[in-house]
Parts: structure tokens; sequence; C-alpha cells
């Protein structure tokens, strides 16, 4: 097939659709996943994530811009504000994986991303880092809806 012909023209129309269907099948899922949490929840936490960053220094490559953060981010903050709710942004720096969400102990050896599970050295509690991370980012969301009382129709933003 040569750049130009007939075929190579057919060839490249048949993969652009497959790229718009795939496009479309992630808007889809997010669309209904963030529905999901909007309608189960009326304050939502999320991490702030540099996704580019995360793709040029952690070896992600292009796999974390497919992920659609940004669209989902986007998705959760519309709707959580047409009905009214709370969405909180927790800041990037925020350690919430090296975190204990039992006693608060900060373990500095957990930065490693290759680390998915660690003891915590003060309290002896065995975490899973994603999960861990998520209690954290809960209880920082709600430390702050309890500190500072807003507005239900601007999302909280602690980036600074």
């Amino acid at each position: 097939m040569q750049k130009g012909s007939r075929n190579w023209e057919k060839q490249r129309i048949k993969v652009a659709k497959l790229h718009e269907k795939v496009a479309n099948q992630r808007k889809d899922f997010l669309h209904k996943r963030s529905r999901e949490i909007v309608n189960a929840y009326d304050c939502v936490c999320i991490e702030d994530l540099d996704m580019k960053t995360m793709a040029r220094s952690l070896h992600f490559g292009k796999s974390v811009h497919d992920n659609g953060w940004g669209m989902f981010t986007t998705f959760l903050k519309y709707k959580l504000e047409d009905q009214g709710k709370q969405l909180i942004r927790i800041d990037k720096w925020y350690p919430s994986s090296q975190t204990c969400s039992v006693c608060g102990y900060k373990n500095p050896e957990t930065k490693d991303l290759g680390m998915r599970e660690w003891d915590c050295p003060n309290c002896k509690s065995h975490h899973d880092r994603d999960l861990n991370a998520a209690i954290n980012i809960r209880a920082e969301g709600m430390r702050i809806v309890l500190a500072y009382p807003v507005n239900k129709k601007e999302p909280w933003d602690t980036r600074g």
C-alpha cells in the first residue's frame, strides 16, 4: 500500500473510526461512572494529580493520558455543581499514600510506587497503598469541609 493510494485512504479511515469508537466508549464510561458517584455522595474528594508530570517522570507514558482523568474530573465537577454538591481537590503534595490511615505516622519508605503494600512501623497496621491513600484523601477532604465553610456552588480547592 502506498501512501496516498485508494487502499491506504480506506485503511486510514478504518483506523480513524476505531480511534473514535474507543474515545466514545471511554467518554460514555466516564459519564456513567461520574453520574454514579454524584448520585451516591454529597461531597467528593479527589487528589489533584498532575498527569503531564506523571507521564514524563514515572515512565507511564501515554497510558496515563489514555485513562481520561482530566475528562473524568471535568464531568464530576459540572455534575456536582448542577446538584449543589461539593468537589474537594486535595493538593498533589499531600502524602496520602505515605501516611498511616490508622495512627497518622508518615512513612517515607512508601514513596516507592512499586511498594503496593506496607506495614506501619508505629501501629503495625497492614495497608494496601491505594486503599490507604483513598482513606487519607477522604479524611483530609472532610477535615477541609469542617474547617472551612464553603459555598456549595463553588468547588473547594486546596491547591493554594
